[in-house]
This record gives structure tokens, sequence and C-alpha cells, in this order.
């Protein structure tokens, strides 16, 4: 699947933000795929991988860790009693304990033991061990949640810094410029998004040449831009010239830090950060993928998966099957336009094959809000439109044209 920044500028700029399916199937894609800065001043495209590999926050700063990242000290604890303990061994401040799961809105969700937020500040670790009692076992509801929220099953205790200053960096690849890119921000702790519609100006990009990779001055022209002056232009330079060889090291395709903060006893820090991995990689990462955390992951997601099948579910019951992720988005607002509510966002992308079809097709009629179809049947069929190329694509048009007419 090819997701452009034409798509996303179409996104933005025609309200399609404000449809839930549009919404639901955005997140799906943000999963895959850099958020792409859609103006001129930054034009990127990617390649959706295979699959989608998730890593928690911990693991993220872990691997920067790694790399003679700056990222706040921090521990991991599946118990009140770790958490308490890991605590008194920050001796620090102030402590930070966030609730791991990989969905958004931590710091908004609602727990079901009643305690709300997933994210809190304190300066006494007694309290930590308390609200780790709350949070330990409990399941966790946001808005990128399901209705029962998910399972919390470790916390992040970490130290918390003040920061002076916050300032947006990522590396990614750019199909474009045929290597990786550094785009950057001197406006950084919202979305980038935000920042690229209504100050473009603020928006930097150095292209990475992949023979020789970031050159002093690159990294100093980009601190620069970012705003860090004097020995803290040095050391966001030297920060940046290291989350390049965790790119490297780790086959990455997008490396984002948001914020990369300034604080006011003069440090660099990167205090989150979102890694998106070249999943064909898969093979000489088998680290990194042995931390793939598979057990919030939607099992029909996680099917569609297997076969290259980019898949999301939704509330409604009107099965959407589209060949490229506009059509799908599209296709998606235009029902819930309507009145209607699609069932599933489901791109079959490029060069699909007969089985995916096939799979595709059991997957929707699989879905108890949709009417199931005899599996033997839809074999056949599809295997009757798979050796006509140009029927397949007369019948994806159809399909969508007969949805649309039947809401309108």
């Amino acid at each position: 699947m090819l997701a452009t920044s034409l798509l996303f500028l179409l996104r933005f700029h025609a309200n399609m933000a404000t449809s839930m399916a549009s919404q639901a199937a955005a997140r799906g894609l943000r999963a895959a795929s850099f958020r792409h800065l859609f103006l001129d001043k930054v034009k990127c495209t990617t390649v959706s991988p295979r699959r989608w590999l998730n890593l928690q926050e911990y693991q993220s700063k872990k691997l920067m860790q790694e790399s003679g990242v700056a990222v706040q000290r921090f521990y991991v604890a599946d118990s009140a009693s770790e958490a308490l303990k890991a605590a008194k061994r920050l001796n620090a401040k102030e402590i930070v304990l966030k609730a791991q799961i990989l969905a958004g809105g931590r710091g908004k969700g609602v727990f079901d033991s009643g305690l709300k937020g997933g994210v809190h500040l304190t300066k006494d670790p007694a309290v930590v061990g308390e609200l780790a009692k709350k949070m330990l076992g409990f399941n966790l509801t946001t808005k990128q949640t399901p209705k029962d929220g998910v399972k919390v099953k470790t916390v992040m205790v970490a130290e918390a810094l003040d920061i002076s200053r916050e300032t947006y960096f990522a590396i990614l690849m750019d199909r474009s410029c045929n290597g990786p890119v550094m785009v950057g921000s001197p406006q950084g702790g919202m979305d980038i998004e935000e920042v690229a519609a209504s100050t473009p100006e603020l928006i930097f990009k150095e292209i990475i040449d992949i023979f020789e990779g970031v050159r002093d001055d690159q990294a100093l022209r980009m601190a620069a831009n970012l705003g860090f002056k004097g020995p803290l232009q040095r050391q966001a330079a030297d920060q940046i010239k290291r989350l390049y060889d965790l790119f490297l090291k780790v086959d990455a395709t997008q490396v984002e830090v948001n914020p990369l903060g300034e604080t006011p006893e003069g440090q660099v820090v990167c205090f989150d950060a979102k890694i998106n991995f070249d999943d064909n990689a898969e093979f000489r990462q088998k680290a990194v993928f042995a931390m793939d955390d598979m057990t919030e992951s939607d099992p029909t997601e996680m099917e569609a998966a297997k076969w290259d099948l980019k898949y999301i579910g939704l509330d409604g019951n009107i099965a959407c099957f589209v060949n490229g992720a506009g059509l799908a988005m599209a296709t998606c607002d235009i029902i819930d336009l309507h009145g209607g509510k699609p069932a599933n966002f489901l791109d079959l992308g490029g060069g699909v094959k007969e089985r995916q079809v096939y799979e595709a097709f059991k997957l929707l009629t699989a879905d108890p809000k949709c009417n199931g179809r005899d599996e033997a049947h839809m074999k056949t069929f599809v295997s009757s439109l798979q050796r006509n190329r140009l029927s397949y694509f007369i019948f994806m048009f159809m399909v969508t044209m007969e949805t649309i007419s039947s809401i309108c």
C-alpha cells in the first residue's frame, strides 16, 4: 500500500478527521507509517511494512539507551512492590509512573479500578506503590482502546525532568529521496501536522547520504534550526547522530522523537519516541522482534496481517472490501456521511493474489455483524475474477459504487 502525502492533505483539509471511520482507519495507517508532513516544505512517502511491530514505550527507550541516546532514568515493574522498590532506587526529586499499553491517550484514560489517568507524577515513592496497585491487573480505557479497555501488565517508573523547551525531530525513509531524511521543528510537544499546516516555515529537512551518514555540519545545522544555542547546539547535534546510528542499527523506517527537550539544567533529552521497523529485516533483528507484544492485538487484525492485508475492525455492519487505502478511507467516510456505519477498514493493497482476496472475503464474512456467504461459492467466484484482472477491478469498482448508491 502506498500512502501518499496527498492522501493526508485531503484527509486533513477536507475535515475527514471528523468522521469516526476515518479516525480509526487513520490510526491503523499511522501505526504502520510516518505521520506524513504533507506540505510542499516536506514531501514524504512510505510503503507500509508487511506487518506492524508495536513496542511498548519502555522498550523503545531501552533501545535508545543502548545506543547512547539521552533518556530519563527508568525501571519497569510488573507488581506494586517492584514499582515501590524502583521508585526508591531512582532517588529522584520527582517520579513519573506510566501504565504501559500500546494505545495513546493514557494520561486521560480511566481504569476499571476507579483510578483516573494512566500517567501520574509524585515526589513520594510510597505513592508510586499505591498507584501501581490500582493500575496493574486492571483495564485502562482510552480514546484509542476497545470500549472494555486493555489490561495493564507492566508500569514504567521514571525520573521526572522539567522541560524548559520542546522540539520535534525525526529520521525516516523518504522514497522521493531514495534514502533517509531528517525532519525537525523548534515547535515540539504537539501534532507535527498542526505545525506543518499553520507554520510550514518552521519545518526543516535534511537529506542524508546513505553512504556518508549524518555529517557534522548537517547535525549542527539541524540543531540550530531546532533552536539549540551555545553548548546545547553541540549536545543536540551529538544526539541527532546517535539517533541516526540507532536508525541504522535496528533497521528502522522511522525514529520520531517528540519532544526532543531541553531541561533547565542544560541537558538535551529524548522524552518520548516512536520507532517503526522494516519488517522485512526481521531475519536479522531477532532480538527486536522478540519484544513484539501481540497480547493487545485484535485476533482478526493478526489474521489479516498473515496475508499482508490491512484490516481494522470498526463498530458498524457494512463490510468494506476495497483496493487502495485512499479509496478505503473515502468509502468509510461516504458510508458514515449517509448514516451508515462501516464494519471495517480493509485495504487489499497492490499486487493482490487470489488467495489474499479469498482470505479477505473470509475475514469479512466471519464478522457476526455482517451477512455470511457460502465459502465454496466464494472461492470459485474469486478464482474466476482473478483469472481476468480487468474483471476483478471492474468488480471492485462495482462493489464500491453499489455500496454508495444503496445508502444515498
